[in-house]
């Protein structure tokens, strides 16, 4: 007991065995050691206040000054909280260590008996390389993946040895770095992109599944988060670390595969780029980096248009029927239904969601918005093709044509790791019933029928085709998409929803509210394409009178030059909530 013995009888407390090891000032070594001293007359357990007063030979609000330094023990690991329920030390207000009960932890008290923890780490020299680097952060990863299941699974003496041993580490880290002369791709990296600590540790974690060839938990979001996180509150702040604008995803250094969960939300899984990884494991080799963006493919294709998601569908104004399809189409396309289908061999392990879907009804009842609503629920981009330019005066073309959209598709899912939806928009040419007369136009025509009917049969992803009517569509076609949903005009409930959503909010109106005139404008059969071009051909005519009130004449005037002409002006515009 010898380090005991000096502990509690050297007189400079500095000068004491041990006193390296506790990385703690003075003060809270002196409350250590009367802690220690107490052990003789059989005292194992204090009450903060009275333990502070014994020490410190104060009384009421000087001893308030006190209060940091039993915290910070507590933090250390070498007092422990007793009794039967532990308060998170960085859950607690200051003020309420006045009254807890205190002990001395069993790793202070071995610390007492040894001498020594048994956690120095090996003598500080400089790295040699990077592997000896990355296993030094990689058991740094280790103690913290430790730390973040913490409270739930280690005793408290785990804890602070963990922590203590953490803290030993990392010191240990900066020391060598600072005597290593071989500079290391690693840390380049790093500060070229200017990683934070914690982005700094994510990049690690990521780095070590990528060194083991795992598969683990480390991967997913929470489990990342948890590494970085001191609560409930810092995990939600630190979700940010990991979004499409954060610093590690919009620089490449971490990307991401996504997955339907089956609780309907995106279940994510990261990793590292295979060329940062080429660049850390190969230093000397150079190549430039150059991220692949879906904009940059669609250029060089040229035939396709990007269409950009900005609502989800469940701001769709839609038929309760429809609404309800479209919801079970989403429910059958997440990560359990896959699984399910991967093990009955239905489906080809490796692929991702796959579903080929025709939305069919009159123009302006939101098919492409729904197109795009869904696009957004699965975070995935939509790549458009407007089937009405497939045609071709050449005797031929049309057939390349077709080839061409599947063929530059699939170039594009190719590179890309969250594969685009693929819209194919007034569809109907490739859809209708097949003729038999003969002649050259039609025989081309049935040619480029029966290409397109090959392509969807191959077609791997997600592929929305509209149409306007179902009655001709040919039945060969018709059994190869999954999914046939129907898109109808709008109610006379709903039309009152898309006028209330579409009449301007800013603007005057003449013996009407939005509210009012909405109610009156919906007697009018119009779909949601027509009531908002009707919305921005009175607004334009409005805005140019000196006097820019709205009136109700206005609108109807509008809508019966929609009705009699009805071009189906913005027949893509479809309708929203």
């Amino acid at each position: 007991m010898k380090y005991y013995i000096d502990f509690i009888q050297t007189k400079d407390i500095k000068r004491t065995a041990i006193y390296a090891y506790l990385k703690c000032d003075i003060l809270e070594a002196q409350i250590l050691r009367y802690m220690a001293e107490a052990l003789l007359g059989g005292n194992d357990e204090f009450v903060v206040l009275g333990l502070l007063e014994g020490v410190f030979k104060k009384k009421d609000t000087a001893l308030l000054a006190y209060l940091p330094a039993i915290k910070n023990l507590l933090d250390l690991g070498w007092v422990v909280q007793s009794g039967f329920i532990a308060t998170r030390t960085n859950e607690m207000a200051i003020l309420e260590l006045l009254n807890t009960n205190i002990a001395l932890s069993p790793s202070f008290l071995k610390l007492l008996e040894d001498g020594s923890l048994n956690l120095e780490l090996p003598e500080i020299i400089p790295y040699e390389d990077h592997l000896e680097y990355l296993k030094d952060q990689f058991l740094r990863i280790d103690l913290l993946q430790k730390l973040g299941y913490s409270f739930q699974k280690m005793p408290p003496t785990s804890l602070s040895r963990t922590k203590y041993r953490l803290k030993l580490l990392e010191e240990r880290i900066i020391s060598r770095l600072q005597i290593t002369k071989t500079p290391m791709q690693v840390q380049t990296l790093i500060k070229e992109n200017g990683l934070n600590a914690k982005e700094e540790i994510i990049f690690f974690a990521l780095l070590k599944e990528e060194y083991a060839g795992s598969d683990d938990n480390l991967r997913d979001m929470n489990s990342l988060i948890d590494l970085v996180s001191e609560d409930e509150y810092d995990r939600i702040k630190n979700r940010s670390l990991l979004d499409e604008k954060s610093t590690l995803v919009e620089k490449n250094l971490v990307d991401y595969d996504e997955m339907l969960n089956p609780f309907g939300g995106i279940s994510r899984t990261f990793f590292i780029p295979e060329d940062i990884l080429q660049v850390i494991i190969h230093p000397n080799r150079k190549k430039k980096r150059t991220k692949i963006t879906l904009e940059s493919l669609v250029k060089e294709q040229e035939i396709f248009e990007i269409l950009e998601p900005k609502i989800g569908l469940e701001e769709v104004v839609l038929y309760p029927k429809t609404r309800e399809t479209l919801d079970g189409l989403l429910r059958q396309v997440d990560t359990q239904v896959i699984a399910r289908l991967k093990k009955w061999g239905i489906k080809e392990r490796g692929k991702g969601i796959d579903a080929r879907i025709i939305f069919y009804g009159p123009a302006g009842t939101g098919k492409t918005l729904s197109a795009l609503g869904i696009a957004k629920s699965l975070k995935k981009p939509v790549i458009s093709f407007d089937c009405s330019k497939i045609l071709s005066m050449y005797v031929g073309e049309s057939e390349k044509n077709v080839r061409k959209i599947f063929d530059g598709y699939k170039e594009i899912a190719k590179k890309l790791k969250n594969n685009p939806i693929l819209l194919l928009d007034e569809a109907d040419q490739f859809l209708s019933t097949r003729v038999s007369s003969g002649s050259g136009v039609e025989k081309m025509h049935n040619q480029m029928q029966n290409i397109f009917l090959e392509q969807i049969e191959k077609f791997e992803g997600i592929l929305i085709a509209t149409t306007n009517l179902l009655e001709t569509i040919d039945s060969a076609f018709s059994r190869r998409f999954n999914y046939k949903i129907e898109f109808k005009k709008p109610s006379l409930e709903q039309r009152i929803l898309l006028w209330q959503k579409y009449l301007p909010k800013n603007a005057q109106y003449q013996a009407h509210d939005i509210v009012s005139l909405a109610q009156e404008l919906a007697v009018y059969s119009l779909s949601g394409g027509q009531i908002s071009l009707v919305v921005k051909n009175t607004a334009y005519k409005v805005a140019a009178r000196n006097n820019a009130v709205f009136s109700k004449e206005d609108f109807v005037e509008e809508i019966k030059k929609e009705q009699n002409g009805n071009f189906d002006g913005e027949k893509n515009m479809g309708f929203q909530s």
